[in-house]
């Protein structure tokens, strides 16, 4: 078997403190993606919140024009039975 040396034990030690550095950086690059993921998130939702404000907008003057129509339609109806002069 090989003699174990503090020659051989540090070259390990150096090899394992090489690869956790690895480690380090990688983890540190996935924490920087996952923020750019999460604030990408972030703006979506503001982005259908706001399509959901401007469609609720829109409903509402839709129902408004609905009801004018239905106003004007009772409007003509009641016309025809009135007399004319």
């Amino acid at each position: 078997m090989a003699e174990i040396t503090n020659e051989l034990m540090f070259e390990l030690l150096k090899k394992i403190q090489a690869d956790t550095n690895s480690l380090k950086q990688g983890q540190s690059e996935i924490r920087a993606e996952l923020n750019a993921l999460r604030g990408t998130m972030v703006s979506v939702q503001q982005d259908i919140h706001n399509i959901y404000s401007v469609l609720s907008r829109h409903e509402t003057r839709l129902d408004r024009i609905e009801n004018r129509l239905e106003l004007r339609e009772l409007a003509e109806a009641q016309a025809k039975f009135e007399p004319h002069p």
